[in-house]
């Protein structure tokens, strides 16, 4: 790993430009400042992974008490259960434009901050409007920060893709089972105030804030990001293989396997929010006490610690990814099955069932950087399977919890969770085979159009 690290950290064809007064850069340069600000990097990666689930999970695994507090009825709760997915899709969507304007690093640290203050002010905001703005700005953060984190492990880490991707995957699952686990503990124990215990989360959002100003100041050592290079490149008539300049961008939309991702996307968040949302309830109606249906939730959710690192990196191997697709997606068939046979009694076996199920995310996100050749083909591929895939989720939490209260159990919302699960293994497959939206954008591409362009095989 470490001729891995130095090749990619000291080859960038144009390196930023020395402060003035500094020595000129030559090929024996020591590389410490770049290692240093390497790892800082990961830091803040995995502490901004941390932050992305927390605000979701916490209030899952308290939206009983919150539901009471705020006089919620089980229609208004599943809406309050499909407000992430919506804000991911709205604000997920203008994350390339912040980047390009700002930097990736500036619209993160900014997302940290947005979420530090929005985790904060929701508690006390006063009435579920006041509780449903706050949650936005703190949803707002993590959109963003979610759309680019694979672009910014692709840009400062392309030649490990899959062991970086595992790395924030494995820290993102590890938030939000330990949100899951230790809210309602923690709540007992500063007071049993709901309020406190969703509060306290803003802390953990204040940490990961800290790197990422760090990184931002120190702009002048980051390399040429794939936007600079690019421009760079044609402006010296350099065009690379398979390379899409900005003057001839990708058309996302008419890329099959892009609308594969980004529908497989939206099948597993909606898996994904139902439990994050729902299952705590599920098995407090079923009888079981609330530390322990918080503690389920929180052995679904941690189950992505180990197998969100382990996933990537083997599916970063396969040319295909489809037999993982289906593995996880049989998992989490068997897991609605058992919940709505025997929710008590194999609660365990349950939860451990849907946790391998649910890495279907750090699966789409792996395929997410293995699906575009390019820096900039990542950036569009992200956002558009992101929030097309967060806007198709938007529903299916809301319409569990209006079946909840229209049946009066949790037999039907089990059956849909089920039934979505056959079309998500099917577009899983497709959007698992070998390909890139570069090749499908070359292929349908009229001929004499790539000479035109400036794109070279």
């Amino acid at each position: 790993m470490a001729p891995e690290e130095t090749r990619t950290t000291t080859s960038a064809p144009h390196p930023a430009p020395a402060p003035a007064g500094a020595p000129p850069a030559d090929a024996h340069r020591p590389p410490a400042p770049r290692a240093w600000r390497t790892r800082l990097m990961v830091v803040g990666i995995v502490l901004a992974a941390l932050n992305l689930r927390p605000a979701i999970t916490s209030l899952g695994a308290l939206l009983e008490e919150v539901r009471d507090g705020l006089g919620m009825s089980g229609s208004v709760a599943g809406l309050l259960t499909s407000v992430p997915p919506l804000c991911f899709a709205v604000f997920g969507i203008t994350a390339p434009r912040l980047a390009r304007r700002f930097g990736a690093g500036a619209v993160v640290c900014a997302g940290m901050a947005a979420i530090t203050a929005g985790l904060l002010v929701r508690p006390y905001a006063g009435g579920t409007a006041g509780f449903l703005a706050a949650s936005a700005l703190a949803l707002m953060g993590i959109a963003v920060s979610n759309v680019l984190m694979p672009v910014i492990v692709k840009r400062h880490f392309p030649d490990r893709v899959g062991s970086m991707t595992g790395l924030y995957s494995m820290a993102l699952a590890l938030g939000t089972s330990l949100a899951a686990a230790a809210t309602v503990p923690m709540t007992e124990s500063l007071g049993g105030s709901w309020q406190t215990g969703l509060a306290v989360w803003a802390g953990l959002a204040g940490v990961a804030v800290l790197p990422w100003l760090m990184l931002v100041r120190d702009r002048g050592a980051e390399p040429a990001g794939p936007e600079r290079q690019e421009r760079q490149a044609a402006t010296e008539g350099r065009s690379r293989s398979a390379r899409v300049e900005p003057s001839a961008p990708l058309r996302i939309t008419r890329s099959r396997t892009a609308w594969a991702l980004a529908v497989f996307f939206g099948l597993q968040a909606t898996a994904a929010y139902i439990t994050m949302g729902w299952m705590a309830q599920i098995f407090r109606d079923a009888g079981v006490a609330a530390g322990t249906a918080g503690l389920l939730l929180a052995v679904t959710m941690v189950m992505g610690v180990p197998l969100a690192f382990l996933i990537p990196r083997v599916a970063a191997r396969l040319p295909r990814q489809g037999p993982i697709v289906v593995v996880l997606g049989v998992c989490g068939l068997v897991g609605y099955a058992g919940m709505y046979l025997a929710p008590a009694a194999g609660a365990w076996a349950w939860a451990l069932l849907l946790g391998i199920s649910n890495c279907a995310f750090p699966l789409a996100l792996t395929m997410v950087g293995m699906r575009a050749r390019t820096g900039a083909g990542v950036v569009q591929l992200s956002a558009f399977a992101q929030s097309t895939g967060y806007l198709i989720s938007i529903p299916g939490p809301l319409l569990v919890g209006v079946l909840y209260q229209a049946t009066g159990g949790w037999g039907v919302p089990l059956a849909l969770m089920a039934a979505l699960m056959v079309p998500q293994i099917v577009v899983g497959v497709l959007a698992g085979r070998d390909r890139t939206i570069e090749d499908e954008a070359a292929a349908r591409r009229p001929r004499g159009t790539d000479r035109a362009h400036g794109v070279g095989h």
